[in-house]
């Protein structure tokens, strides 16, 4: 399961954005998580359950 996420958490993921980057920003919390690319800006919704699958660390 997804361990507590608070906003402005930066999360690293298992496979880098098509910019190269692989590390993101939580920006809203709830039943979805939005994230936001550190390298482009690019903003994302995903459920918890795939997000849980595609975190690798918290870094914050």
């Amino acid at each position: 399961m997804l361990p507590d996420l608070e906003i402005n958490d930066l999360l690293k993921l298992r496979k880098t954005h098509p910019c190269g980057e692989d590390r993101w920003k939580v920006i809203r919390l709830g039943a979805d998580i939005k994230i936001e690319c550190l390298g482009c800006g690019r903003l994302v919704m995903l459920s918890r359950r795939k997000l849980a699958r595609s975190v690798k660390t918290n870094l914050s």
